[in-house]
């Protein structure tokens, strides 16, 4: 039987995520969960509120939340005022979140360079495009 769509965009992402995963790790940022880079990869770059990245993660508020403590605790992120209203609060990378940023930046062009190498630049670049489209049109 087929795999259907889902799972063919879904199982290369694994595999990246897990990489990625461990790629962070053996650059030594060993306190950190896969539950919370999953949340940490949603922090756009001027700060997110909880609220965006439980939406964008796909967990409830309180997930979020505690996954963000987790982050603030270890260092990962910072919580800063909102310039647009004074009640709520931005969660933005700290310098240690940074360093994780670029050990999982240097995994992701690994990566990519393989898929490239085995797709061929054109099928790659193609690749990107289309699923460019699909980002744009399921992205709301």
């Amino acid at each position: 039987m087929a795999l259907n769509i889902g799972l063919l965009l879904y199982i290369p992402y694994r595999a990246l995520e897990d990489r990625v995963f461990e790629a962070v790790t053996a650059a030594g940022f060993t306190d950190i969960t896969m539950a919370q880079s999953r949340v940490f990869q949603r922090i756009s770059q001027h700060g997110s509120r909880v609220t965006e990245l439980a939406d964008r993660a796909k967990v409830t508020k309180q997930t979020a939340s505690a996954l963000v403590q987790a982050l603030e605790d270890a260092g990962y992120v910072e919580r800063v005022p909102d310039p647009t209203d004074a009640r709520a609060s931005l969660v933005r990378v700290a310098s240690r979140g940074a360093a994780a940023t670029d050990a999982a930046r240097a995994e992701i062009e690994r990566i990519e360079a393989e898929w490239r190498r085995e797709l061929g630049a054109s099928r790659y670049d193609r690749l990107v495009r289309d699923l460019e489209v699909l980002q744009r049109l399921t992205d709301v």
